[in-house]
């Protein structure tokens, strides 16, 4: 069974930074595509940013693009998500999420189907 732990989240200004690390056990995570995703209150989950298994490929939403980096450490079983110039309506849960088989192409691994495991989240408030 996989588990996914984050951490790194908390209370920070807009502007600031912050970098969540999301801890995998249970499955080789060398062939586990690592995807982040976010919910904020009211709000669905939506995808933020994905890499691929051996971190050549990463994608990112609109939102997070210029401002979030993603990354990969196999040897720590670790996944990160660098996150600078942080603004209030990043405020939400942040959800790492593991998958097998997830395609570089199309639009596939911004979707939530695409990842069979998840962490329990972590809390990113960002106030202003």
């Amino acid at each position: 069974q996989v588990h996914l732990v984050e951490s790194g989240g908390g209370l920070v200004q807009a502007g600031g930074s912050l970098r969540l690390s999301c801890l995998q056990s249970g499955r080789a995570f060398s062939i586990s595509a690592m995807g982040w995703f976010r919910q904020a209150p009211g709000k669905a989950r939506e995808f933020v940013a994905h890499i691929s298994t051996a971190g050549g490929v990463t994608t990112y939403a609109d939102s997070a693009k210029g401002r979030f980096t993603i990354s990969r450490d196999n040897a720590k079983n670790t996944v990160y998500l660098q996150m600078n110039s942080l603004k209030t309506g990043d405020t939400a849960v942040y959800f790492c999420a593991s998958g097998l088989g997830v395609s570089n192409l199309g639009v596939s691994r911004m979707n939530e189907q695409a990842y069979d495991s998840w962490g329990q989240g972590t809390q990113v408030t960002v106030s202003s």
